[in-house]
């Protein structure tokens, strides 16, 4: 089993007010039909790493509609993404499972951390390059166990507003890349920075 990287120490980080709640512009995104959702994923804006490092945000997926029932079923409409920057210099995350309750509600965010990935700037040059104006999560260099079927996930993230973000994931099967879904992601709370074992 591959032991995740240590955490880098992460400078201290001013408290600030954040909702517990997703905001209204969040459950907005989130009622917003596919193609209204990739203009503003184009419209977005390329994320800062400074600004991701250090932090965990409430993440919601946005379904095809005929995967909404099975998506609620499996408790993946809500989430958490976590990123840290590793000792050797590597911004990477973490994704958290949420308990299944009303999208306006509360995130109760479980212990467990899966789905690790690498976060990097996009390369034109590389197969993953679909959005030059986004940041890449790869979890095909997160660490992951073999055969964890998220390693095939590749998500690109723009920024919205200052804690609003937009995702977009593609399913990396070969030398194909699938678009799945988009998902929001917000400002949740303090993050990690002292995560070294899995």
């Amino acid at each position: 089993m591959t032991a995740a990287p240590a955490l880098a120490t992460v400078p201290t980080i001013a408290p600030r007010a954040l909702s517990p709640f997703p905001s209204r512009r969040a459950l907005q995104l989130e009622q917003t039909p596919m193609r209204e959702l990739e203009q503003e994923f184009m419209r977005g804006g390329t994320p800062d790493f400074d600004d991701l490092v250090g932090w965990e945000f409430r993440g919601i997926n946005h379904l095809p509609l005929n995967v909404v029932p099975i998506a609620q079923l499996a408790g993946i409409k809500k989430f958490v993404k976590g990123f840290y920057q590793a000792e050797d210099g590597r911004v990477m995350g973490y994704n958290r499972p949420v308990g299944r309750n009303a999208l306006d509600g509360r995130w109760n965010i479980a212990a467990k951390r899966f789905g690790f990935y690498e976060v990097h700037e996009v390369d034109a040059t590389s197969r993953d390059n679909e959005y030059l104006h986004a940041v890449l999560l790869d979890y095909g260099r997160g660490g992951n166990k073999p055969l964890d079927p998220t390693s095939v996930l590749r998500d690109y993230v723009v920024q919205l507003g200052d804690d609003l973000y937009l995702g977009k994931a593609y399913a990396a099967l070969g030398p194909l890349r699938i678009p799945s879904n988009f998902f929001i992601l917000e400002r949740h709370a303090v993050g990690l920075t002292d995560y070294a074992t899995r």
